[in-house]
Order: C-alpha cells, then structure tokens, then sequence
C-alpha cells in the first residue's frame, strides 16, 4: 500500500485511516473517558503528597514536563470533554499552570520553536469521541 501521497491525496488518506480506527477501535471512547477519570486522579493524589509544587516534590522534573503536555494535547484532541473535566483536577491544572508560567518554558511556548498541535501529530482533534 503506498501512503506516500501529496495535498488532497494525503487529505483522503488521512481521513480514511480516522475512519478505519473508529471502525477498530469502537469502543475508543469509553477507554479515553477511563484513561482521563482514573489517571488525572492518581496524579492529583500525588501532588497532593508530593511536599512541594511539583509531582517529585518541590523541584520540576521531567514527569511534570510530561504531564504539561499531556493536558495541552487532551485539551487540543478533546476540548469539550476536557473543559468539563477539568474541574475534577484542580492540582493538575495548577501544576500545568505553573510550568507554563516558568520564563524560558513561557518564552518557548511564545516563540516560533514550537510546533503547534495539527491533525498528523499523536495528538489530534477527534471530534467524533469529543462530547
């Protein structure tokens, strides 16, 4: 199968290979709607008992890095859901927060350097699982 393909072309491949995941993977939206209730609460356990700001304790660490990215691209891919569900992770969010108010991370994510969420990356707009 040649998926090397250009403009429209790419556009028609891309959006059969969408549809041909939610044909697999049916039930997708009940496995996101588990990993999102079940894993930001152990997150907020550990901020919660971490003795700091931050999911190690009081120094950044690559885990909250991770996890600043996480939410940006579950905010990205599922913007109504998580505009609901954020409420339920007020550690999570403040810990997101703060890592984008850090000044290098801030100036980072004003510049040109970063590459903005699309729909080829790992993170997608699913607005089919979105409600």
């Amino acid at each position: 199968m040649n998926t090397t393909t250009t403009g429209s072309g790419q556009d028609a491949r891309h959006e059969q290979l969408r549809e041909e995941w939610i044909e697999v993977h049916g039930s997708f939206n009940e496995h996101a709607r588990g990993l999102l209730e079940q894993n930001p609460s152990y997150f907020e356990r550990v901020l919660d008992t971490s003795g700091g700001n931050y999911l190690l304790g009081r120094k950044l660490s690559y885990v909250d890095l991770s996890l600043f990215q996480v939410v940006e691209g579950l905010r990205y891919a599922f913007p109504k859901r998580m505009k609901r569900f954020e409420r339920r992770l007020p550690r999570v969010l403040a810990l997101h927060d703060r890592v984008a108010r850090r000044p290098r991370i801030a100036a980072y994510l004003a510049s040109k350097r970063r590459i903005p969420f699309n729909e080829w990356g790992i993170f997608r707009r699913y607005k089919e699982l979105d409600r």
